[in-house]
């Protein structure tokens, strides 16, 4: 009996697997495609990539793409890093009620969020472009920061930054020197998972964007209904990006883990 369920478990998260997954797999299939055919694959070839790179509207796409992104997650990075500290520092009541009010833009629908950022641009009569779409991006993926952040500063020795200012260290030095290396895996988690939520992002960008900006996934959802096998390559690119930030965010804490172990056990060795 026990048998069987463990074959059928296997089967069923087989199963689960191919559902999620084959369809991504079949779009990078395709995308090295030599004919325009999205059903039959003709031969192995890099012509759509080709026309991709040689695609004006493309390129633009990609520029601001990597452009927000990059900006959101170091902006975000900043203000979700220093909050969270101040949070580690603030009394209990406080902390937890901001910690709710931090995860309402995580648990809202992105639609909610896009249209109450629109809203909010609307009636401050700013005009939509790429720096509201910026402001929208910062304004979701700092949640995802301060999340990332907080568990590492619980783990910290509290007394080890006020021994420092003991020792003649500023504020500002003693967050530097102390309190920021020991959370560093905390802030490249937070950072990488920004950047992974900014680059893929498409209802909250559509809603916040103006005239003549828009990012890879606008792009893809205003030529997706055309046969143009270069959307293959395009959405592939979009896989290979997201795919080696999400190893990382895997892999990095892993690293930082196995360090801290290992200079554990040569201390204690030492000692």
């Amino acid at each position: 009996m026990e048998k069987k369920n463990s074959i059928f478990g296997k089967l069923y998260l087989a199963l689960i697997m191919a559902f999620f997954y084959l369809p991504i797999l079949y779009v990078v299939f395709f995308s090295f495609n030599r004919s325009k055919s999205l059903t039959r694959f003709t031969g192995f070839s890099l012509r759509w990539y080709e026309n991709m790179f040689n695609n004006r509207s493309i390129l633009e796409a990609i520029y601001y793409t990597v452009l927000c992104a990059v900006l959101a997650t170091l902006i975000s990075t900043l203000i979700g890093t220093i909050t969270a500290i101040g949070l580690s520092k603030s009394k209990r009541i406080t902390r937890e009620l901001f910690q709710q009010v931090n995860n309402l833009p995580m648990l809202n629908p992105e639609i909610v969020t896009a249209i109450g950022l629109m809203l909010f641009f609307t009636s401050l009569r700013i005009q939509t472009g790429f720096t509201t779409m910026l402001l929208a991006h910062i304004a979701f993926c700092t949640p995802y920061v301060i999340l990332s952040v907080l568990p590492r500063l619980r783990r910290i020795d509290k007394n080890m930054a006020e021994a420092a200012l003991d020792l003649g260290c500023t504020p500002w030095q003693a967050m530097w020197k102390v309190i920021i290396p020991q959370i560093k895996g905390g802030i490249i988690a937070g950072a990488l998972v920004a950047f992974s939520m900014s680059f893929d992002d498409f209802v909250i960008s559509m809603f916040t964007t103006g005239p003549g900006v828009s990012n890879i996934s606008i792009y893809v959802y205003a030529n997706v209904k055309r046969v143009n096998p270069t959307i293959n390559a395009l959405s592939a690119i979009i896989v290979y990006v997201i795919t080696v930030v999400l190893i990382v965010v895997n892999v990095v804490p892993m690293i930082n883990e196995r360090r801290k172990a290992k200079l554990n056990a040569q201390i204690t060795e030492s000692n």
